[in-house]
């Protein structure tokens, strides 16, 4: 809630991203790097201000930063959810949510799971 109401996001759209990527395990390693509750990057995270993605507390607020700056840029919450996913650099090239098939499954996994907590 407190870094939602910091970065002007939705609580709910942050615990649907923490759903959808880690199950909300803050422990949680994909095999690509990505660290934490939110899976962030460490060249994203030390990008956002973020010294250990694995405290909850940190990676939320990297997250709301992040998110709230794919939304100002991309005008959209579809496109700010691929630009989580994807890089917001994915989104520029393609116009659009990119054509990989993890984002295309990922963002309307986001969705749903944002729809589940009433939002």
């Amino acid at each position: 809630n407190a870094a939602g109401a910091k970065h002007g996001v939705s609580p709910k759209l942050l615990a649907a991203v923490a759903k959808v990527e880690s199950g909300y395990n803050p422990k949680a390693v994909s095999p690509a790097g990505a660290r934490g509750l939110m899976q962030i990057m460490p060249g994203t995270a030390k990008g956002l201000g973020v010294s250990d993605a694995f405290d909850p507390a940190q990676a939320v607020d990297g997250a709301a930063k992040l998110l709230a700056g794919n939304i100002k840029e991309f005008g959209s919450l579809d496109l700010a959810i691929a630009a989580y996913n994807a890089g917001g650099g994915a989104v520029k090239k393609y116009k659009g949510v990119p054509p990989y098939a993890e984002t295309q499954a990922y963002v309307p996994k986001v969705k749903a799971a944002l729809a589940a907590l009433g939002g």
